[in-house]
């Protein structure tokens, strides 16, 4: 972690992806992320990935380098804590991510009874404050089909409104924490997940190519949009992408693929330029079946070797298992990742925050808390609460420890 903002204090209350991954990143850019959960653990405490006895790798990775509180908030005097939690005093305090209704005792009116100038965001799944998952904003918008064969749906493993949803959930707070020091306001934030991917789609002219060109995007299998670009499989059955998208890129494909003749040859049969990408889009099939004649001739180390030299824009293809147990780059040697001892889980490695200031070294990584780990010096340091009082909240059940 990079302590960038050492001192700002934030309370979460979240489930599943994107707003725990808000505040995890805010969390390892140096801000102290409270995160409160019910007691024995929220909906996702146990959800999958698991380890061998049960305990989810999943919640784990999500909340490095926060604290825990767990309070029965179902009690009317669990929620008064966690309210003074929220709305606690200070320039660095007032501020709450959460992805739970803003309702009840979390209605931002509630609220900011207790602090005017609270930074409150709040998640939902649509602009009307339904609920969705990132699969069911995913079909939605259309994605789906453009997987496969274009006319039955395939859904992608990755998600990815949730993991920009956190992004864009780090950003809005640190946007308006610095409105609230310039102007003293604070103010309620809504981020919906849908528009998260509409807003996307909008920015990489999906939606303008419907409404301008009157056309939607096509599938276009393992080829690149509008470029060149596709997979090839070598003699020993490995296989590598390449993409030509710069000059640059697509001279070293055909330089490396000894195809300049017939590369040429193509151009004045279709009387096109393939110095402009759009034209190799518009050859992409007959490229690839040029290109694939020397990746099959070549067994995957002498590919590897060859477009490395050449200065191509490459990638292999390796599953998840060979990313972690040979791909250097997901190893300590790239200082983005920390091995650490996971109370509860064990050791392994795991990453930092990507950006990498140069004003700060990296620290070591903190892992996730215990449930509850943090729930005494909360009470105590925060709320100034003895330790009379806090024995008597867990003798009542209204809070626990680790």
């Amino acid at each position: 972690m990079q302590n960038l903002l050492e001192g700002l204090r934030i309370m979460e209350g979240s489930a599943f992806i994107a707003a725990p991954s808000g505040g995890m990143t805010l969390a390892q850019l140096g801000a102290d992320v409270i995160r409160f959960d019910q007691i024995g653990g929220g909906i996702d405490y146990h959800r999958w990935p698991v380890n061998t006895e049960g305990k989810s790798l999943y919640w784990h990775c999500l909340n490095k380098g926060k604290r825990s509180i767990a309070v029965d908030f179902r009690q009317p005097r669990g929620r008064e804590l966690l309210t003074d939690l929220i709305t606690a005093t200070g320039d660095n305090a007032g501020i709450f991510l959460t992805n739970f209704p803003a309702r009840g005792w979390l209605a931002d009116e509630v609220l900011r009874r207790k602090r005017e100038d609270l930074i409150y965001l709040n998640l939902t799944g649509d602009r009307h404050g339904g609920t969705a998952l990132d699969y069911t904003v995913n079909s939605r918008v259309g994605l789906p089909f453009l997987s496969g064969d274009g006319v039955k749906p395939i859904n992608n493993p990755f998600p990815a409104w949730d993991v920009i949803a956190g992004q864009q959930i780090a950003l809005g707070l640190l946007a308006a924490e610095r409105h609230r020091r310039l102007s003293g306001e604070g103010q309620f934030i809504r981020l919906a997940l849908a528009d998260v991917a509409m807003a996307t789609l909008g920015h990489l002219g999906y939606l303008a190519e419907v409404q301008i060109n009157q056309q939607g995007r096509k599938p276009m299998g393992n080829h690149v949009f509008g470029t060149f670009g596709h997979d090839f499989q070598c003699r020993d059955g490995g296989r590598v992408m390449v993409v030509g998208v710069s000059p640059n890129q697509w001279q070293a494909l055909v330089k490396v693929t000894q195809s300049e003749q017939i590369i040429h040859k193509l151009e004045e049969e279709l009387n096109l330029d393939f110095d402009q990408e759009s034209q190799r889009f518009e050859a992409r099939e007959a490229i690839r079946v040029i290109f694939a004649k020397w990746f099959e001739a070549r067994d995957f180390e002498e590919v590897c070797l060859a477009l490395n030299t050449a200065g191509a824009c490459w990638g292999p293809y390796q599953t998840i298992e060979q990313l972690v147990k040979s791909d250097a780059d997901c190893s300590v040697e790239n200082p983005l990742f920390q091995s650490i001892d996971q109370p509860g889980i064990g050791r392994y490695v795991v990453p930092d925050q990507p950006l990498d200031f140069g004003a700060r070294m990296r620290e070591t990584n903190a892992p996730a808390p215990l449930l509850g780990q943090h729930t005494d010096e909360i009470l105590s340091d925060l709320l100034g609460l003895s330790q009379a009082e806090i024995g008597g909240l867990h003798d009542a059940n209204l809070v626990a420890g680790p």
